[in-house]
């Protein structure tokens, strides 16, 4: 038996915020009535905050095909040290990832793995936006959800098609919302930050059109669409609009989104290279917005490693992504929680309960029976990043030596302790 003792637990789907004990065996959180016994394991958590583990609805693990990048332990390493309990990988691997045998094969392999991770399954055969996949099949075989992230589905008949498949058989479309001709392969955003470098840019409105495109979709068609990745003010408008209408819409961004703006490309160079661009100081004020109001739901990383020798491409030419699973709590905790815009119990349901509930998982909650995925973090320890210290293969990050506020110091899943700072 587990006892954690003395910690704040904040729990958003039970609705827990106090001081109080949990105790775990055999991989569950125990009702009241039934702890109290001695323990063999007992973690002090007085000053620290006990919450579920967090749920990452968006990563890129890079496996199978290029795990010179990521591989799944790798991967399932970096998540636990950023107290990740759950990652769901996008499925733009090589092979992609859009047969029920490709996410058979994904989940065994994931088995043995000190986290949580789960597949999501391609759209279209090979992500080439022009074939469907068989969504029926992929959902049963165990795909947590449906979504070509990396490469739009730029045609919008089978996007349709697809999205009255997923109100019919109750799944759920996550969808990378950028207008190709408009996006091409450009580094960064179209604005001051370009016109400075002397480089095409990628507009906004690439994102947005999409953003519009599939809302309309969700609404003709009744489903459920999530958006992933927002990065502007206007894709915050449109989606809050589309709620309000009865739209069947979620959202997520990411932790670069609501700290970061263009500005990082002239001093981070390719390491802040990231698709959707980093936006401007208003698009940044406009997705903190978002999330303070409900229009953006959850907080997934887009973690996208690649290797050093890539990134170290100049800017034109080198890949667009980011490791970011060791900081997004941190990043989190330091731009949302310790500026006053949202309190913890709002930062542990966009990062944990809120992405659970959005795939259908029972995850994100850690009351008696539950399953025990627990992250314990000290929200005012400061640290500096050290990218060379990540267990992700990928070493990239526009937080490199920045100062935050907020570490994880133990991640536990099914029970056990996975990660100890």
């Amino acid at each position: 038996m587990l006892l954690i003792k003395n910690g704040h637990v904040v729990d958003p789907f039970h609705g827990t915020d106090a001081v109080r004990d949990l105790y775990v065996s055999d991989g569950k959180v125990l009702p009241a009535h039934l702890a109290g016994a001695p323990a063999d394991e007992v973690i002090d958590a007085a000053g620290m905050i006990v919450a579920p583990g967090l749920v990452d609805m968006h990563v890129h693990f890079r496996d199978p095909g290029q795990t010179h990048k990521e591989d799944l332990l790798s991967g399932a390493l970096a998540a636990a040290a950023g107290g990740v309990t759950t990652a769901v990988c996008m499925p733009n691997t090589d092979p992609v990832i859009d047969t029920p045998e490709a996410v058979a094969r994904l989940l065994e392999r994931a088995e043995g793995l000190p986290i949580h991770v789960l597949p999501y399954a391609a759209v279209s055969a090979g992500q080439k936006g022009t074939e469907p996949t068989d969504w029926a099949a992929l959902i049963k075989a165990g795909a947590a959800a449906l979504s070509d992230d990396g490469m739009p589905v730029m045609d919008a008949a089978l996007m349709r098609r697809a999205l009255k498949a997923a109100a019919a058989g109750g799944f759920v479309i996550s969808s990378h919302c950028e207008d190709l001709s408009l996006a091409q392969n450009f580094a960064v955003n179209e604005g001051a930050v370009s016109r400075e470098l002397g480089i095409p840019g990628r507009p906004a409105i690439a994102e947005e059109i999409m953003v519009m495109r599939d809302l309309m979709l969700a609404e003709e068609t009744g489903a459920h669409i999530h958006i992933a990745h927002v990065s502007t003010a206007r894709s915050v408008a449109l989606i809050e609009e589309a709620k309000r209408r009865g739209v069947r819409v979620t959202a997520e961004t990411c932790p670069h989104y609501f700290a970061l703006t263009e500005k990082e490309i002239l001093a981070h160079g390719a390491a802040a290279r990231v698709n959707p661009p980093l936006r401007t100081e208003k698009d940044v004020a406009a997705i903190v917005a978002g999330l303070q109001s409900g229009a953006i739901d959850a907080i997934a990383t887009d973690h996208a490693p690649h290797a050093a020798d890539e990134k170290a491409l100049p800017l034109t030419e080198a890949p667009s992504g980011i490791s970011g699973l060791e900081t997004s709590l941190a990043v989190a905790l330091t731009y949302l929680y310790h500026t006053g815009r949202l309190d913890l119990m709002a930062v542990i349901d966009l990062m944990s309960t809120a992405p659970a509930a959005i795939l259908g998982l029972d995850k994100g909650r850690i009351g008696p029976g539950d399953e025990a995925d627990i992250v314990i973090f000290d929200p005012d320890e400061e640290w500096t990043v050290s990218p060379a210290r990540f267990f992700s293969r990928g070493k990239s990050t526009p937080f490199a030596g920045a100062r935050l506020k907020g570490r994880v110091k133990y991640t536990i899943c099914r029970g056990k302790v996975v990660y100890k700072d």
